[in-house]
């Protein structure tokens, strides 16, 4: 089935299939044209972002433009992207405590 919104950088996903099942996350690049590098700031960083099929992929109506994530300038940080998510209501559970 095709996909009404284009995988672009910035678009919002869920993905459907993985133990990231349920979860969003951002499309940082196109890799290919059945792949892309995600990440949402806390389980997949931007140091190391996770490619992902784009069959297992579920794109939402939300495009984030890249510069205003961070509109202070500087470089884009893992916070900046947990904070983009939450700011448009696809926030992460938040534990109070740390494990471990």
């Amino acid at each position: 089935m095709k996909e009404p919104f284009s995988l672009e950088r910035g678009r919002v996903v869920e993905s459907t299939q993985g133990r990231d099942k349920g979860k969003y996350f951002l499309v940082l690049e196109q890799c290919g044209k059945d792949a892309v590098m995600i990440a949402d700031g806390s389980h997949h960083k931007l140091s190391a972002p996770k490619k992902k099929n784009t069959k297992h992929l579920r794109a939402k109506p939300v495009l984030i433009d890249w510069e205003t994530i961070r509109p202070e300038g500087g470089k884009v940080q893992d916070s900046d992207l947990r904070r983009a998510l939450e700011n448009h209501g696809f926030a992460g559970e938040r534990s109070l405590c740390k494990e471990g």
